[in-house]
C-alpha cells in the first residue's frame, strides 16, 4: 500500500454516513491531545491532511482517508478532556459506539495512540477494550517518544504494556510524529493486516 497516495473522502457525523463499501478500514483512536492527527499525517507524508487542532477535540466526526485506493484510515473523534459541552461529548460517544457495533464486519485493525510519557488513562483502557471486543488486531502506538530521555523509554513502554495487559507478541510501536520514528514499522504492520 502506497501511503503517500491518500485523499480525504468524507466526514461522518451520523452512522448513516459510515462507509460500508467492503474496503479494509484501519481505525485510529486516541485522547484529544495525544497527536492522533499528527501520527496520521506523518504516516501519509502530508503536513495537514488530517486536521491538527491547536486546541484538543477538533476531530468531532469520523473522518475517512482513502489510501492507494485500497484501504481507509479512519480518524475517530478524540476522547478525554476536550473543552466541549457534555451533550457534544455524549454525541461523540454514541457515534463511536455505533462505529464499533457495526465495525466488526469492516474493521481490519485498530490503532490506539497513547502518550509514551504517561501511563495510559482509564479512557485509553476503555478504547483498548472496544478494539478487543471487535476481535480485530490492534496496534498500540506510543507517540511523543522524542519527549523522553533514552533511559526513560524502556520503563515507559513496559508501563504501557502492563496497563493495557498487552501480550508479549502484541504490537506496541514506539513512535514520534515529530521525528518520524516508528513510521515504517507502523506502515509495515498496516500493510500486513491489509493483506491477511
Amino acid at each position: 500500500m502506497n501511503f503517500a497516495k491518500a485523499e480525504f473522502i468524507r466526514s461522518a457525523a451520523s452512522p448513516e454516513q459510515f462507509l460500508r463499501d467492503g474496503l479494509p478500514q484501519f481505525a485510529f483512536a486516541g485522547r484529544s491531545n495525544v497527536g492522533k492527527s499528527s501520527v496520521i499525517n506523518r504516516l501519509l507524508n502530508r503536513k495537514n491532511l488530517a486536521y491538527v487542532g491547536s486546541s484538543p477535540g477538533k476531530t468531532s466526526q469520523v473522518n475517512y482517508f482513502l489510501v492507494d485506493s485500497r484501504a481507509y484510515l479512519v480518524d475517530l473523534p478524540g476522547y478525554g478532556y476536550a473543552k466541549v459541552s457534555r451533550a457534544e461529548k455524549e454525541r461523540w460517544g454514541r457515534l463511536m459506539e455505533r462505529y464499533f457495533q457495526e465495525g466488526g464486519s469492516y474493521l481490519t485493525a485498530g490503532v490506539l495512540i497513547v502518550d509514551a510519557r504517561h501511563k495510559p488513562t482509564a479512557d485509553d483502557v476503555t478504547m483498548h477494550g472496544w478494539f478487543r471486543e471487535t476481535g480485530c488486531p490492534e496496534i498500540v502506538v506510543a507517540n511523543k517518544l522524542d519527549k523522553l530521555k533514552k533511559s526513560q523509554i524502556d520503563p515507559a513502554l513496559a508501563l504501557i504494556r502492563e496497563t493495557l495487559e498487552l501480550p508479549e507478541e502484541g504490537a506496541l510501536v514506539p513512535f514520534s510524529a515529530e521525528k518520524g520514528i516508528g513510521k515504517d514499522t507502523l506502515a509495515g504492520l498496516l500493510n500486513k493486516a491489509c493483506e491477511s
